[in-house]
């Protein structure tokens, strides 16, 4: 098992590195669901601009189950340093 971060400012950059890989993984998603048209701009299909617009405007827990599971398995992504990190003591 990894040791961690030590201090909020390792927390901080290794948080923000996990931030980085999640928005990486979403654009990419994106980019893979909507249609490239050919000056470069992408055209996102009205279906997923409606749904996420609905998403948008949900609290957490007004969200269906797979929704809310999506978001927990995101959170997931994040809670085994900041664990680490509490456990070590913040320093």
């Amino acid at each position: 098992m990894a040791a961690g971060p030590t201090n909020i400012d390792e927390l901080v950059e290794e948080l923000a590195a996990i931030e980085h890989q999640r928005w990486a993984h979403w654009q990419q998603y994106m980019h893979s669901e909507a249609e490239r048209q050919a000056d470069g701009s992408l055209v996102i299909p009205a279906d997923l601009v409606k749904r996420w617009e609905r998403q948008i405007k949900t609290v957490y827990d007004q969200l269906p189950d797979d929704e809310r599971a999506s978001d927990r398995e995101q959170v997931m992504k994040y809670l085994p340093l900041v664990q680490r990190f509490f456990t070590r003591g913040a320093g």
